[in-house]
């Protein structure tokens, strides 16, 4: 079992930034970011591998966000810059164990607000 705890949401300014990062209890295949936007399905955001060799974004995001680790804290982050109005959603991390698996691991969820 591992256990996913995000941090760093909050309220911004659109065009402003923010880090949100997610500490895992134990090591997976990779780990991801998804977001639910208010009556909205929850959608994909951006993946990693541990070793950092394999990153993947929404095209929504794509040249806005990065996603990186840090190994030594088995944590992972997501720098969001720019931010739009329609990046306001609750965002999860969520781990897997294997490259075929579905994301099993969640986390409790952080909100970001992004004000216009």
């Amino acid at each position: 079992q591992v256990q996913l705890v995000e941090s760093g949401g909050g309220l911004v300014q659109a065009g402003g930034s923010l880090r949100l990062s997610c500490a895992a209890s134990g090591r997976t295949y990779d780990m991801g970011w998804f977001r639910q936007a208010p009556g909205k399905e929850r959608e994909f955001v951006a993946t990693i591998t541990w070793s950092g060799s394999s990153t993947y974004y929404a095209a929504s995001v794509k040249g806005r966000f990065t996603i990186s680790t840090d190994n030594a804290k088995n944590t992972v982050y997501l720098q969001m810059n720019s931010l739009k109005p329609e990046d306001t959603a609750v965002y999860y991390c969520a781990a897997r164990t294997t490259s075929y698996s579905s994301y099993s691991f969640w986390g409790q969820g952080t909100r970001v607000t992004v004000s216009s």
